[in-house]
């Protein structure tokens, strides 16, 4: 589990000019709260939240915020983006205890080549694109890596077929679908190559009419 520190200021004043005026220069207000602490407002270096944020665990990296000298474990509970430009505007990080378990929704990835569905003309569908998982922080996996080369037309892989890493569960139904192989419409629907079919054929001349 990827862990990093980031340095986070106190004190700043709350309102959306004040906010305006932190992004302008380069900064992400935020909040931080959890495990019955009185909820403090921060910001931070928006280099530094990327930089933490972009490693293998992405936003499931546990992140020791140093504020007013105190070092807290956190995850990142939830960030606003702009709606047209998707930079991050404000970030919620809560406090953790890095030896209970959290819940946190971990990206699925599919590897392999499932050849026998390709040769039906089919696809594999990616239906459930993360998976939530129970752990502690620090053993939180990076992703769930799912291999469907052997998978053929019809095969399902559902929450209850995947082997989790030790020390990790999902609250998930076990019955959820992850992975389908279909045979897609295109290979199911006629050719229509124009060929002799049911009544194609024409009816010859009547030679006995005038």
């Amino acid at each position: 589990m990827s862990e990093i520190t980031v340095v986070a200021d106190t004190g700043r004043a709350i309102g959306s000019r004040s906010s305006g005026r932190l992004r302008a220069a380069g900064k992400i207000p935020g909040v931080l709260y959890g495990h019955g602490m009185t909820p403090v407002s921060v910001s931070v270096e928006r280099r530094d939240l990327r930089h933490a944020l972009t490693g293998p665990a992405g936003l499931n990296a546990v992140i020791n915020l140093q504020v007013d000298g105190t070092t807290h474990p956190t995850v990142v509970k939830d960030m606003q983006r702009d709606k047209v430009r998707r930079n991050v505007t404000h970030v919620d990080f809560i406090v953790v205890n890095l030896n209970e378990e959290i819940e946190v929704e971990v990206p699925v990835l599919l590897v392999g080549e499932a050849k026998a569905v390709l040769n039906e003309g089919g696809m594999v569908d990616h239906q459930l694109l993360t998976i939530t998982v129970a752990t502690t922080p620090r053993n939180i996996p990076n992703d769930i890596t799912i291999d469907v080369s052997a998978m053929e037309v019809g095969d399902q892989i559902k929450v209850g077929d995947i082997v989790l890493p030790a020390n990790v569960t999902t609250p998930l139904d076990p019955d959820t679908l992850v992975v389908t192989a279909l045979v897609t419409r295109a290979a199911t629907e006629p050719t229509g190559d124009g060929g002799e079919g049911e009544g194609g054929a024409a009816a010859p001349a009547d030679a006995d009419k005038d």
